[in-house]
């Protein structure tokens, strides 16, 4: 399932692509053929990105308030399986496909045109395209998702209310999430990927933002400090603002990345940017423990951990993460930092992580 920060790269898509323009909607699939001919030739006012929610406004006139009631949202939510491919004139679109791993728009079979080379304009949709956007100068076909429902500006506040705060969104409250943490009895292990506790958050970013704050999965939320909340609060922002600039999840710092660097995948991962680019950091050397069980932890050598939690699959190492309470070292270190939100620096040369403060390693590693 694609994490928070390939919603905001596929909203800040979008925005590029449609915003402004008047688009059209279809549905070759049938099963939002209503909804696309309701709102076929509006205009696009934004895109927005809520965690792993995107919410396209659409418009009958580019002139209209956003808060106006004839505004209209495509709420669409890609689970597991759903991904958007983009085609169009050249620099249409930052990706050609963001989600789950699709052949890319251009591999579509045109008739008269087998080899997909045909412009952009005769591209015949598959069967299985829940929603196509056609703008001036590109289209986006949308299969796969769990939702794509149009919301009213109601519903919209209701989603907005119910999730909770997202790293990479300037508005986020991170006191939200760190009540919501320390009144529950929950493992901090399920909590990071609970929704409604903090937005975005997935199977990637819950496992490495634990293994870099050193600590237990299991410890319960309410077992927490105040200091080490604020540093995963805080890590993961950093991490997150990282991918939703590169396309890539990268949690390792530099002077680690070659130590046992190998990954345990039954299938092929997530296509993620850059992947066929020698340059960046490629994914056996990105994670400390996600997919890495069996294999030796790159600190301390122990064997990474993998066991079912809540129904997802968490990676631990059993020895570096022993802590239950600590005060973290980003709080400590740079206290002026604290609630900064994401950083919005340019991407650091080689892939490399942005600078972030580094976490602890245990005294008996």
């Amino acid at each position: 399932m694609p994490e928070g920060h390939t919603v905001h790269r596929l909203a800040r898509a979008f925005e590029a692509a449609f915003a402004g323009h008047r688009v059209r909607l279809a549905s070759p699939q049938g099963r939002f053929s209503a909804e696309a001919a309701r709102l076929d030739g509006r205009v696009m006012l934004s895109a927005e990105a809520v965690g792993k929610h995107l919410l396209l406004a659409l418009a009958p006139e580019a002139d209209v308030d956003p808060a106006d009631p004839s505004v209209a949202f495509v709420h669409v939510h890609l689970g597991l399986y759903g991904a958007w491919t983009f085609a169009g004139d050249e620099g249409f679109a930052v990706a050609s496909a963001i989600g789950a791993p699709r052949r890319r728009i251009g591999e579509i079979e045109v008739a008269g045109d087998p080899e997909g080379t045909a412009d952009w304009r005769r591209l015949v949709p598959r069967e299985t395209v829940r929603l196509r956007i056609i703008g001036p100068s590109g289209l986006a076909d949308l299969t796969g998702p769990t939702a794509c429902e149009v919301y009213d500006a109601a519903r919209r506040a209701e989603l907005l209310a119910r999730l909770g705060p997202d790293p990479l969104r300037a508005d986020a409250d991170p006191v939200r999430f760190l009540a919501r943490v320390r009144a529950s009895r929950t493992a901090i292990g399920v909590l990071l990927m609970n929704q409604e506790v903090i937005s975005g958050v997935g199977n990637i970013y819950r496992a490495e933002a634990l293994f870099r704050a050193r600590l237990d999965p299991q410890v319960p939320g309410r077992d927490l400090t105040v200091p080490m909340l604020e540093g995963i609060w805080d890590d993961l922002a950093e991490l997150m603002a990282y991918g939703a600039r590169t396309g890539r999840i990268v949690t390792t710092e530099p002077e680690d990345r070659d130590i046992e660097a190998r990954i345990i995948e039954r299938s092929r991962g997530p296509h993620q940017n850059g992947d066929e680019d020698p340059s960046v950091v490629p994914r056996e050397k990105s994670f400390y423990v996600y997919h890495r069980q069996t294999l030796p932890c790159r600190i301390c050598g122990t064997p990474v951990r993998s066991a079912d939690l809540a129904g997802r699959t968490l990676f631990w190492c059993p020895r570096c993460q022993r802590r239950r309470v600590r005060r973290a070292a980003w709080s400590r270190e740079h206290p002026a930092a604290r609630w900064a939100g994401p950083s919005s620096g340019s991407t650091p040369p080689g892939g490399s992580l942005p600078d972030v403060a580094r976490r602890e390693r245990p005294a008996d590693a």
